[in-house]
Order: C-alpha cells, then structure tokens, then sequence
C-alpha cells in the first residue's frame, strides 16, 4: 500500500484484526467502538484460569506490536484512529483477575476510556515519544494498568 493508503480491513488479515474486525471502522469514536468489541471477547476469555488467561493477554500484546506497527506501515500513517487492537488488549487488561460480572465490565469500560482519552502522565508522554507498533500499544496497555489498579482498590475496599 503506499503512504495514507485508505485501511482495508476486510481484504488484509493484519488490517482486520489492527482494526478490530470492523470496529475500528465506527466514524465516530473509534476506541470506544473497539473496546465494546472487546466486551465480547473479554466475556470468552474472563471464563479462562488466571494464568492462561495472563498468557492471552500477553501474548495480544505481542502480537499486537506487530499488528498495530504492520497495519501502520501498510497505511502510511502512525496510530491510524481505526487501529483498536490496542484498545482490545487495555481492556483485557483492565479487566484482569476481576469478577465476571457487568457492574465490573461497565466500570472497567469506563475507566479504560477515561485513561485512554485524557491521558494523564505517564500515558501521555509514552504516547508521544514511543513509536511503531509498541507506541500504538504502550498508551492503552498502561492506561489498562492504571484502570486496573483503580478498580482492585474499590474491589478492596468493598470486601
């Protein structure tokens, strides 16, 4: 493809999973439509033992370096909006050794999207000083981790 090719998801493998299978497609609001995309597979993967379920998640993350890095080469521009792997692996992440219940999806969605829009440090210089496909997935892999602190806190106190 070259430079600001238009993104192909349904005729280019790498494409269609960059882009959520589709999801990432949404006119508006890409991320927030790639991780409800997520929920689904969340739901699959929650059912999981902890520790596969953390080789999952680590194993999308790697993939997804080269994804998302893949996918940013074929269409000519860095983080592309469609590109929503990254938001599929902060929400695993988010979600990780909580219960399986929606109160905790919903709160999960939540606060991932708040993290992942505002950015505070250190999601936002990550953002903007790593490149290729680990700066596509860096901003959303902590801001997975920051919202997973959040929502271990509450479960805490509210046991």
């Amino acid at each position: 493809m070259t430079a600001t090719a238009q993104p192909t998801p349904f005729r280019s493998p790498v494409q269609f999973l960059a882009f959520g299978f589709g999801s990432g497609l949404s006119p508006k609001a890409p991320g927030t439509a790639g991780t409800l995309a997520a929920i689904p597979l969340y739901w699959l993967l929650s059912h999981l033992d902890l520790g596969v379920y953390t080789l999952v998640v680590l194993v999308t993350f790697a993939a997804g370096i080269w994804i998302c890095g893949e996918a940013s080469k074929q269409l000519g521009v860095h983080d592309h909006g469609g590109i929503v792997w990254d938001e599929f692996v902060g929400f695993f992440i988010t979600l990780w050794a909580l219960p399986n219940s929606w109160p905790w999806i919903l709160a999960g969605f939540v606060l991932f999207r708040l993290f992942d829009i505002a950015k505070p440090w250190p999601i936002g210089p990550l953002d903007k000083q790593v490149h290729g496909g680990l700066g596509i997935m860096i901003d959303d892999v902590v801001a997975g981790l920051m919202a997973c602190a959040c929502l271990h806190v509450a479960l805490w106190l509210l046991t």
